[in-house]
């Protein structure tokens, strides 16, 4: 049965995802994407005109995975909006773990790799960054009540990303998951630390910067 254009289009983008994955952008060829998609020579170019498009478009399926491959689960399995920030980055650490500290966060390696050379994919980066922290900040706007008055979420959001980025990167120049591990423990000391001089505040106290614009 012959493929439809979607289909080959499609069979492109996850070749090359998990190929830029495990290899890199610049490790990973033309032709290694075009074998592992299992289409014809040319397809490549005449669905994406170039690596680097397709490049783009791997990052913008990252971003439609977020929430169906990262946050829903975590979503669904807890209540408890803090405990769903760690949940969240459980499944990065389940993930290093799988992949023996050989793979990490995929926007991260990707951001370090190109971002400097290819603008398209660097906005795309920061998209997912943003995208990520957004749900992040969703998770701190419903234990607000739980923070201290002024607690900015937003900045907040953008600490534990980089808590998480920096786990992984450690973990995967250690080869071990104890600097992982060192890192969350010390988010969780921190979340303890906001959470106690929110309790001795009061929910009626709580406000957040944006109130005062």
């Amino acid at each position: 049965m012959v493929a439809t254009a979607e289909e080959t289009r499609r069979r492109l983008i996850e070749a090359a995802r998990e190929l830029f994955y495990l290899q890199g952008y610049e490790a990973t060829s033309v032709a290694e994407i075009l074998e592992k998609a299992g289409v014809h020579s040319g397809s490549l170019y005449h669905h994406f005109g170039s690596k680097e498009r397709l490049l783009v478009e791997v990052l913008e399926t990252y971003k439609e995975m977020l929430w169906p491959a990262v946050v829903q689960p975590v979503f669904e399995s807890l209540e408890d909006p803090i405990q769903r920030i760690f949940g969240i980055l459980d499944g990065y650490r389940r993930g290093l773990l799988a992949m023996v500290f050989t793979g990490g966060c995929p926007i991260g390696n990707l951001g370090i790799e190109v971002g400097d050379r290819i603008p398209a994919a660097r906005i795309k980066v920061a998209e997912n960054f943003e995208d990520w922290c957004g749900w992040i900040e969703v998770c701190l706007e419903e234990a607000a009540d739980r923070l201290p008055p002024g607690t900015d979420r937003k900045q907040l959001s953008k600490f534990i990303l980089t808590v998480m980025e920096g786990a992984v990167m450690q973990a995967r120049a250690y080869g071990g998951i104890e600097p992982f591990d060192a890192c969350v423990e010390q988010l969780r000391g921190y979340f303890s630390l906001l959470l106690s001089q929110g309790e001795s505040r009061g929910p009626s106290q709580v406000r957040d910067r944006s109130d005062e614009t």
